[in-house]
């Protein structure tokens, strides 16, 4: 390649990232918010090992360190973690049922309340979290699931394939999507504030994983898994939304310990609604434990997402 060649090449390159900077940082009132913030980070995170290889100037690399920090920080925190423990990115199946947002498998238990930090593999490296025989360590190291019995080193499975990463309950909202982002939902004191303002109580303990599927390199939408609880007894639900953030669907997802919630009617009135108009509960009877469920869930996707 030329001199010539390489600067036109590198011009080319540098206004892709330029672009991609735009896209990231909108201005403040845009309304295509998904559209303008999602998208480059998926194509930078796509694109990860062409980025390291490429020379570009002193004045551009702030720019793309700024960047590519952006795309690092779209992967859940657990994973990041887990990846630096162990030398690559987990499925959230690691730590939940049937994934993120559901309830907590042993090793995700045991993980929690070891204080849920990069400290926390150690103290438990030991244990064998799922009782299948082997220590949490060992499955990792061998990438098997630390939180499944019947994920060995001798057998790990297909945990850790591609399509794995997504619960198949999410994936079946967006059928032919290959392609998704995991967006960590971690709620800053500022988030609760907001979501006050909209008619829903979140708090920390509300943190999530937005599940972003991607068609092109742009999102065609959103899905989150989410809790309730009834009677003491939890549930899981699946709130999903067009690019807009207008709910497409709510429908159950885990009702094993509240089998009535599968038959209830209220999850018909969701569809069409944009998030941050979601009616507030009335009453504490099932459907106003579902409406109150999706409120909070449609907030949290709202004041993470959306531009304030």
């Amino acid at each position: 390649m030329t001199h010539s060649q390489s600067s036109s090449f590198l011009r080319r390159r540098e206004s892709s990232f330029l672009a991609a900077a735009r896209l990231i940082w909108p201005q403040r009132g845009s309304q295509n918010w998904i559209v303008e913030r999602v998208p480059a980070l998926n194509l930078l995170a796509q694109a990860y090992a062409p980025i390291r290889s490429w020379r570009i100037g002193p004045a551009f690399a702030g720019m793309t360190a700024l960047v590519w920090s952006s795309a690092l920080q779209a992967q859940p925190v657990f994973a990041l973690m887990y990846k630096q423990q162990f030398g690559y990115a987990p499925s959230c199946n690691a730590c939940h049922k049937d994934g993120g947002g559901t309830a907590l498998n042993p090793y995700g238990e045991a993980f929690k309340k070891a204080g849920k930090d990069l400290a926390a593999f150690k103290a438990i490296e030991k244990q064998d979290a799922d009782g299948d025989g082997f220590a949490n360590a060992d499955e990792a190291i061998a990438k098997a699931n630390p939180g499944v019995k019947t994920s060995t080193p001798k057998a790990p499975g297909d945990w850790l394939d591609a399509l794995s990463l997504i619960p198949k309950e999410v994936q079946a909202r967006f059928p032919g999507v290959k392609t998704w982002l995991p967006k960590d939902a971690l709620l800053s004191d500022a988030d609760v504030a907001r979501a006050a303002t909209l008619g829903a109580t979140l708090s920390k303990a509300d943190d999530n994983t937005i599940y972003i599927p991607l068609t092109d390199q742009r999102p065609s939408g959103t899905a989150l898994i989410f809790a309730a609880e009834y009677q003491g007894k939890p549930f899981y639900l699946l709130l999903t939304t067009d690019r807009a953030l207008t709910v497409a669907s709510v429908e159950p997802m885990n009702t094993r310990q509240v089998p009535e919630a599968a038959k209830s009617k209220v999850y018909a009135m969701f569809a069409g609604v944009p998030v941050d108009k979601l009616p507030a509960a009335t009453g504490n009877d099932l459907d106003a434990v579902i409406t109150a469920a999706v409120k909070k869930a449609g907030t949290l996707l709202f004041v993470r997402l959306k531009n304030a």
